[in-house]
């Protein structure tokens, strides 16, 4: 069953690159450098082209502003030969949670366990 999942993992797009991708990164590849989530950066030999191979699913917001930088040519060196200055108010990249049970829910949403008694609002009686 081993070898089965295993061709089935390299076909599947959602897990990994399509097969051509990981066959193209294989041939003409280089690879670039990593991120703190273990996805893995390549650039060709003339630097054309740029693409990141996702450790797990392929979320474009799991990319971090530093590689995000990278990718899209707003820099050329990449973060791991020069790393970019931080602030100390920045907060910690963090992936979209969007549609998640981690996503935002503000006070007095049905997403909540408990909702909380709202004293601002009262519910309209028809006369």
């Amino acid at each position: 069953m081993g070898i089965l999942n295993t061709i089935f993992r390299a076909l599947t797009w959602w897990e990994r690159g399509t097969l051509n991708t990981q066959f193209f990164t294989w041939r003409k590849g280089v690879k670039v450098g990593e991120d703190d989530q273990g996805n893995i950066y390549y650039r060709n030999a003339d630097d054309s082209r740029r693409w990141v191979m996702y450790n797990g699913d392929m979320e474009a917001s799991r990319v971090s502003p530093d590689w995000h930088g990278w990718l899209h040519r707003t820099w050329d060196e990449p973060p791991t030969d020069k790393p970019l200055a931080h602030k100390s108010w920045e907060k910690p990249h963090v992936e979209n949670l969007t549609g998640t049970m981690l996503a935002y829910a503000p006070a007095g949403s049905i997403r909540q366990e408990k909702p909380k008694e709202r004293s601002d609002y009262e519910a309209w009686s028809p006369e």
